[in-house]
C-alpha cells in the first residue's frame, strides 16, 4: 500500500465529473502532521490533460484552508479522469514534495456504482478441489472477494452448503450458487453463476436430448456435414440457466488440454458469432506455463470487439485449492455495480460494466476490458484496493474461524460487519 494512503485520510476520493468537490486531508499520524513552522503548497494536475489541450500544462495551484489540522480545498473535476494533488512542503527555506494523493472524477452513470470483486469459478473437494466449501469461502473473503460461487465440476449442492453454512451469522461476503455445466458428449465447459437451479441434474431426464434435438432442427444455416449436436447443447445449457436467473459463462475456450485446445475450433467460432452465452470467461485459471492462453482468449475478445460485438466478460481462478499456492487470487472479476446483490451483478455484467483481472504474485496487476473501465479498475488496484482486502482479510479471518467451530466468530462477524460498505461511502463522500 502507498505511504501516503498509510499515512493520510483524504476524502472524497471518488467524485463526480463536471462538478465541484471539497476535498479534506486529514493526517494521521504524528510524523506526517501539518506543523506551524513550515509552509505547504497544494497543486493539481489532471493525468489526461484538461478537454481541449494539447499540451502539457503546468500543475494548477490550489488554494487551500488548513484548520484544527486538516487542509480543505474545493475544486471543480472538470471531466471524467484521474487526478494527482501534489502537497509540497517548505520548512527552513527548502521545499520538497511531502505527498502525492491521486482522485478520480466519474461521469455519473459510473459514480453511482461501486466496485465489487468476485471469483465465478472455484472448486472444493466436492469435485477436484482441496478444501470444504465453508472453507473456500471464508478464503475469499480473506483475499479480498466480495462475491463468489462455488461451482464444482457436475454439482451444484456444494454451493448451497457455502451458503448455508455462514446463513445464521452476519457476514458481508455475497455467496452464490452456481456449478461447473459438463453437457453430456459436449466438450464446452460452462459456468451456472447465480442460477437458482442445478443444470447439470437436467442432464438425467429424456426430455434434454428431446430439446436439443429440436434446437438442432432448427439450426438450418450450417453445413451439412456438420455435428449440430455440441452447439445446440450448448444453446440449451445458456437458455435454461437464463431460466433460473443465473448467468452462463463460457470458461475456458483456448485451453490446451491432452495437447490441443479443450474446445475445437470451429464449435468456438460458432459460439463467438452466434454468442449463445451470457459472459465470456476472458482471464481463466491458468498455471504460469499455460498464460498463453488467456493471451490468445484477450486476443480474440479484442478482434471480436472489433467486429462489433458485445461480449461480456469475467476473469475466475479456477481454483482447485486455496492453500496450494496457485490460481487461487490470482485471477477475479469486477463487476461495477448499485449493489453486490445477485441481479444487479449480473445485470451489470451484461451490460459490460465488469472487467477481467490477471493478478500474478509477484507481477504488476492487469485489467482486461472495456478502456474506459479499465483505466478506473488500475487506480482502484493502487488507490483502494489495498486497504478494502484489509478489510476483508480481517472478516474472512472470522469466517475460518467460525466454520471451524470458534464460539466466539458469529460476535466477531457482527462487530465487523458492514465495515466495507462504510470504507467505500467514506470514498465516495456520502455522508
Amino acid at each position: 500500500m502507498k505511504k501516503e494512503n498509510r499515512y493520510y485520510d483524504i476524502s472524497p476520493r471518488i467524485v463526480r465529473a463536471g462538478q465541484e468537490a471539497e476535498i479534506a486531508i486529514r493526517p494521521l499520524f504524528g510524523h506526517c502532521s501539518f506543523t506551524p513552522e513550515s509552509r505547504y503548497s497544494l497543486s493539481l494536475l489532471p493525468l489526461e490533460s484538461l478537454a481541449g489541450q494539447t499540451g502539457w500544462q503546468e500543475p494548477q495551484a490550489l488554494p487551500f484552508s488548513l484548520a484544527e489540522g486538516v487542509l480543505r480545498f474545493r475544486h471543480h473535476f472538470d471531466s471524467e479522469q484521474e487526478y494527482a494533488i501534489l502537497l509540497h512542503r517548505t520548512n527552513r527555506g527548502e521545499t520538497r514534495l511531502e505527498a502525492e494523493f491521486r482522485l478520480y472524477a466519474l461521469a455519473e452513470d459510473l459514480y453511482s456504482r461501486r466496485p465489487y470483486k468476485g471469483d465465478t469459478h472455484l472448486h472444493t473437494y466436492y469435485s477436484d478441489g482441496w478444501e470444504a466449501p465453508a472453507y473456500v469461502a471464508a478464503a475469499c473473503r480473506k483475499i479480498g472477494m466480495d462475491f463468489a460461487a462455488i461451482t464444482d465440476h457436475h454439482q451444484y449442492a456444494p454451493s448451497l452448503e457455502a451458503i448455508r453454512t455462514y446463513e445464521t451469522v452476519p457476514v458481508d461476503l455475497r455467496m452464490y450458487p452456481g456449478e461447473e455445466v459438463h453437457p453430456p458428449d459436449n466438450p464446452v465447459h460452462i459456468v451456472n453463476f447465480g442460477g437458482s437451479f442445478s443444470i447439470n441434474e437436467l442432464f438425467k431426464s429424456d426430455a434434454y436430448r428431446n430439446e436439443v434435438k429440436a434446437i438442432e432442427q432448427r439450426l438450418t444455416d450450417l453445413p451439412a456435414q456438420v455435428n449440430r449436436y455440441a452447439l445446440a447443447s450448448c444453446i440449451w445449457c445458456f437458455e435454461n440457466i437464463r431460466v433460473g436467473n443465473g448467468l452462463g459463462i463460457f470458461c475456458h475456450p483456448y485451453w490446451i488440454s491432452n495437447h490441443r485446445y479443450d474446445v475445437p475450433l470451429y464449435l468456438t467460432n460458432l459460439l463467438f458469432e452466434r454468442q449463445p452465452f451470457d459472459a465470456l470467461e476472458l482471464i481463466g485459471g491458468y498455471f504460469r506455463p499455460e498464460i498463453d492462453s488467456n493471451t490468445l482468449q484477450v486476443a480474440r475478445y479484442q478482434e471480436e470487439r472489433a467486429l462489433g460485438r458485445r461480449i461480456p466478460i469475467v476473469g475466475a481462478s479456477d481454483s482447485h485449492g486455496c492453500e496450494r499456492g496457485e490460481l487461487f487470487g490470482w485471477y477475479y472479476t469486477v463487476v461495477f455495480a448499485p449493489s453486490a446483490n445477485l441481479p444487479d451483478l449480473i445485470g451489470s455484467i451484461k451490460d459490460l460494466f465488469s472487467v477481467a483481472v490477471e493478478a500474478l504474485p509477484g507481477e504488476v496487476g492487469r485489467a482486461y476490458g472495456p478502456f474506459r473501465l479499465v483505466k478506473y479498475t488500475l487506480f482502484l488496484m493502487a488507490e483502494v484496493f489495498p486497504q478494502h482486502d484489509e478489510l476483508c482479510a480481517e472478516e474472512g479471518s472470522w469466517m475460518l474461524a467460525y466454520a471451524a467451530g470458534d464460539p466466539q466468530a458469529a460476535e466477531r462477524l457482527r462487530l465487523l460487519q458492514g465495515q466495507v460498505r462504510r470504507f467505500y461511502d467514506h470514498l465516495w463522500g456520502v455522508a
